[in-house]
């Protein structure tokens, strides 16, 4: 399946769940408070909360972790689902440069497309989704960990108001 394939099974299947979600529910009351989750916002990803990077297509989870780690993002990385907070999972897909654009821009930058995204374990709930699309990226996929993680982080940072 390919990287758009995927790309839009996933887009397809996140419209569904927020609109099973919203079937249910009324709108809310101008008195009724914001619906909060074990203390914060439903999509909020508290600073030092435990995550677990699943495993992704071309072996893009380690390239998230080293992400998370370069920017500094405020997160925790285990290697035990059962002990997190939140799942990082995603797809990835790289497209190697061809000879012709080796040959004639004089670049062997590669096509870089991912996405990620960051679910509650404990409520199921979506906190942050990101899709990355790097045109010429001349460190690969090592490019697209760092921008997913840096918009990790100011997702995190965002909540900090």
């Amino acid at each position: 399946m390919s990287f758009l394939n995927k790309l839009l099974l996933l887009a397809l299947v996140a419209f569904f769940v927020c609109l099973l979600h919203s079937a249910g529910q009324e709108p809310p009351s101008a008195e009724a408070p914001p619906r909060e989750v074990a203390g914060h916002e439903a999509t909020s990803i508290p600073v030092g909360s435990r995550v677990f990077v699943a495993p992704m297509d071309n072996g893009f989870e380690i390239y998230v972790i080293a992400g998370l780690q370069q920017k500094k993002v405020p997160l925790i990385v285990v290697m035990d689902r059962s002990k997190a907070d939140f799942e990082i999972s995603g797809v990835s897909e790289s497209e190697r440069a061809n000879w012709s654009k080796m040959l004639f821009m004089g670049t062997d930058a590669s096509k870089e497309q991912a996405s990620i995204k960051v679910t509650n374990l404990k409520t199921g709930v979506v906190a942050f989704a990101y899709s990355v699309n790097k045109g010429s990226s001349a460190r690969g996929k090592q490019s697209a960990g760092e921008a997913c993680a840096k918009h990790l982080k100011q997702k995190i940072e965002g909540n900090q108001d």
